[in-house]
């Protein structure tokens, strides 16, 4: 089988623990860049900092970001795809997030709503640091959430809650009160962290939009993931890859095992089962 597709996703997986791409990962996306092969970068990240991992690897093919509710052409503003949080659900998940005593974060493609600079809002404030104007995520601490929500309408793409180490019991009842009374979308990157979409949105679904946009067939995709927020993807493509740090859950559904993200598990998977095919 020739691959055409390689899926990716970022955290724990392209990326090492640092948030980098080695010099030796990014050779091999190139090689196999050179050979024709889509590089996907698929992710539950904020399109604009999808987009700037995307240039550091030079991947030309579009960027599925939000966990699939957005997929996007990188250098172009051609949108392949987008599913909106409809305005009411976004209400009640922001409402039962608050009475749970956590601070939902609301997405749109490039900017994040908080009424309080902490977790992903702060993380991605100290990362608007290190990078050119151009890729930094536009952050505003608010007032009011509600008052966002109904100013803006349905243009956000997903509610991030996140934990401190103590508050992660609790955030996975919160999460488990969401997925059993609201018709949502709900996946976890870290056991501190959960995010919602609209009920449609999933990495999978997106994967296989796109598949069928390029006429790619799923038996020529692979896929590396290391999380829950995977699954469905690795349950799309034909070939998934489970990085050597990931969930059992998802090592136990992989066609391969890899190495850890810390020693470049996608790259030598990538060179050891696709470049010398």
């Amino acid at each position: 089988m020739k691959y055409k597709l390689i899926a990716m996703d970022m955290d724990g997986t392209l990326l090492n623990s640092q948030k980098q791409v080695t010099e030796y990962t990014k050779d091999v996306l190139r090689r196999a860049s050179e050979k024709g092969i889509k590089l996907v970068i698929c992710t539950g990240r904020i399109f604009t900092s999808a987009k700037s991992y995307a240039r550091i690897i030079g991947t030309k093919a579009p960027i599925i970001a939000s966990n699939g509710a957005y997929i996007r052409e990188k250098d172009r503003n051609e949108v392949i795809y987008e599913k909106y949080i409809k305005k009411e659900t976004l209400l009640d998940i922001i409402k039962v997030t608050r009475e749970w005593g956590f601070y939902p974060h609301i997405y749109t493609t490039d900017t994040i709503y908080s009424e309080k600079l902490i977790h992903s809002s702060l993380n991605y404030s100290k990362w608007n640091e290190t990078v050119p104007e151009d890729e930094r995520i536009n952050i505003q601490i608010v007032d009011s959430l509600e008052d966002v929500v109904e100013k803006e309408g349905e243009n956000f793409l997903k509610v991030v809650v996140m934990a401190l180490e103590d508050e992660v019991e609790k955030l996975q009842e919160l999460k488990k009160y969401i997925r059993d009374n609201m018709d949502v979308s709900i996946f976890s990157s870290y056991m501190n962290n959960f995010e919602i979409m609209d009920k449609e949105v999933s990495k999978g679904n997106a994967l296989k939009r796109l598949a069928e946009f390029f006429d790619i067939d799923r038996e020529a995709i692979v896929c590396f993931g290391d999380n829950e927020n995977d699954k469905t993807m690795f349950e799309f493509a034909g070939f998934p890859i489970a990085m050597g740090n990931a969930e059992e859950e998802i090592k136990k559904i992989a066609a391969y095992v890899t190495d850890t993200n810390d020693n470049d598990g996608v790259a030598k998977a990538i060179e050891e089962l696709i470049l010398r095919e």
